[in-house]
């Protein structure tokens, strides 16, 4: 196993994610969104991504900036209109982005998945609307379920409070959000965080994320990011 690598700059962190990824962005709405790598990520160049994450961006900040910048071929997420996703509603009424909506909890579910190694499962969700539309159906004690697969990523991008030298995590809050079943559901996980402490300063039972699923730590300055509203 490889043991975590803890970077001196963000630009450094996103290096090497190539052209046509999948990359799990945490964060819900500016809660959690790692903003620092995100910006690195379009300094980097990579293009035709496709993006999975809450939703599809705020303003022209962190995600939505990304897609501004036309780096993203498809956004897979739960809320992809919002009163500020202005920028998100230019590309997707033009024809320029693809959407995959997927219920919340099925989102989340769907890479929990992933990172358990399990191969489907059955969800009530969605059963009866347009998004049941191709899917497996099956009936179990009575009730309707649709088959559901996991989603993986070969990157995940998430923020976090703290870690250690070692890649453990602990968050914030409402900041923890889709971090930690991203983390475990893509090939190569980065976590920019507040700070990064010696071994051992953790306490054990608040680490989230174990360095297992870590693979590169960054340390950023705490900034705080504004939106405008809806155009």
């Amino acid at each position: 196993m490889a043991r975590t690598a803890v970077l001196e700059s963000t630009d450094e962190a996103v290096a090497g994610i190539e052209d046509g990824s999948t990359v799990l962005v945490g964060g819900f709405g500016l809660a959690g969104m790692p903003f620092d790598l995100v910006d690195a990520l379009i300094r980097q160049g990579a293009k035709d991504l496709t993006i999975v994450s809450n939703n599809a961006g705020n303003g022209e900040v962190g995600l939505a900036a990304l897609l501004k910048a036309g780096r993203v071929r498809k956004v897979v997420c739960s809320f992809p209109r919002q009163a500020d996703s202005f920028v998100f509603d230019e590309l997707y009424l033009s024809g320029r982005i693809e959407l995959e909506v997927v219920p919340q909890g099925n989102l989340a579910e769907r890479m929990r998945a992933a990172g358990a190694g399990i191969g489907a499962f059955y969800s009530p969700t969605a059963v009866g609307t347009p998004l049941a539309e191709g899917k497996e159906v099956r009936e179990i004690d009575g009730r309707t379920y649709l088959l559901e697969y996991p989603i993986k990523g070969d990157y995940a991008l998430i923020s976090a409070y703290r870690a250690d030298r070692l890649g453990n995590l602990v968050y914030r809050r409402t900041a923890r959000n889709f971090g930690p079943v991203m983390a475990a559901a893509a090939t190569t996980t980065i976590a920019q965080v507040g700070s990064v402490v010696p071994t051992g300063d953790l306490d054990p039972e608040a680490v989230v994320t174990p360095s297992i699923y870590i693979d590169r730590v960054v340390a950023v300055e705490a900034r705080h990011y504004t939106v405008q509203g809806a155009r």
